[in-house]
């Protein structure tokens, strides 16, 4: 367990609704730390719709999510977020101060008098694929087992590696583990990708290098003792199978939705969504706050525009909370010269 973390606001979700918090949050001087459990910024937006157009966003006739993501990181720069990606918020306690303690899958623990769930659906579970005893072969440690996502590249250095699918996490980590690994195989059901194609290229070229193999095959089975893995057997299109000697295996078979362990933070929750109220969108619990697609109220609107309009007056409400002795002054950004100096443009 690492060191408890401090901070003013602890968000859960970093797709546009928990990044504009900081925003509105940074105004305000109020700290944030961001837990997301995909390994990147962006949420929905990047993870399901990278290229997708948007057209409602205002100001902005035409953007994609990727687009949209990378403009609203450039916006919330200068007040130095921190994020913790990879990683799932599983567990929340109230502590005896009133502050509260936000716990991850990983370890990491978050201490804020503020927690802000922007979760958009819920928490972006990886789909497990069809084999066999998978489970037996999960949670193994780094780089050993299955893993369905990276959380330190050094772990893998010098182990055989496994990847299966054909998108673009497969292909990244296949670019990214490459030279860490004593070798490396890529198996799809196809010799097609989705994945973006200077992305297909660098592994082709790797391909060629001898760096990487990739095999037209599908995984039928693992194979290990007392849950080490060891190998697992390999089927190609003509149903041949032969056995594969792999020390951790990674299947990157797309993602579903779920709302995971935040259904069991104590919330009043409706129809697996948080109830808020409209004048500072919090929940039942003080000190909770709930925006975008996860929170419910009256005429909610399951818009990403709408969720920016919540982060605004959340922060204000998460002002009084994490600073009670101090006066909130409602400022603008177009005419506050204190305001253009946090943003670096005055």
């Amino acid at each position: 367990m690492s060191t408890p973390i401090q901070t003013d606001v602890a968000i859960v979700g970093a797709g546009p609704i928990g990044l504009f918090a900081v925003f509105e949050l940074g105004l305000l001087d109020l700290k944030t730390h961001l837990v997301d459990i995909l390994d990147r910024p962006g949420g929905q937006c990047t993870e399901l719709y990278p290229e997708k157009p948007i057209y409602d966003i205002p100001g902005l006739p035409i953007v994609t999510g990727q687009e949209l993501t990378n403009k609203l990181l450039d916006q919330i720069k200068p007040f130095g977020a921190q994020y913790h990606f990879n990683e799932m918020a599983a567990g929340l306690e109230r502590l005896s101060d009133g502050k509260w303690k936000l716990t991850t899958d990983a370890g990491s623990e978050i201490i804020a008098p503020v927690v802000v769930i922007a979760a958009g659906g819920g928490s972006f579970v990886p789909k497990r694929p069809p084999v066999p005893n998978i489970e037996a072969y999960e949670n193994k440690g780094d780089g050993v087992g299955v893993h369905y996502a990276v959380r330190k590249m050094e772990a893998f250095r010098g182990k055989n590696i496994l990847i299966a699918g054909g998108g673009d996490s497969a292909l990244d980590w296949t670019i990214n583990l490459a030279p860490l690994a004593k070798s490396l195989t890529l198996v799809h059901h196809r010799d097609g990708f989705r994945a973006a194609l200077h992305s297909v290229n660098q592994m082709r070229e790797l391909e060629r290098e001898g760096k990487v193999k990739f095999h037209v095959a599908s995984v039928k089975q693992l194979h290990g003792d007392n849950g080490k893995l060891t190998g697992a057997t390999l089927a190609g299109a003509d149903q041949k199978a032969w056995l594969h000697e792999t020390d951790a295996f990674l299947p990157f078979f797309g993602l579903t939705i779920k709302l995971g362990p935040i259904a069991e933070f104590g919330l009043n929750l409706h129809e697996n969504l948080i109830p808020v109220d409209t004048a500072k969108f919090e929940s039942q619990t003080p000190g909770i706050f709930a925006i975008g697609d996860i929170n419910s109220y009256p005429g909610k609107l399951k818009l990403i525009l709408s969720g920016f309009h919540e982060a605004a007056l959340m922060a204000q409400a998460a002002f009084h909370i994490c600073k009670p002795n101090e006066k909130l002054r409602f400022q603008y950004t177009t005419s506050s010269s204190s305001l253009q100096k946090k943003l670096g443009v005055a």
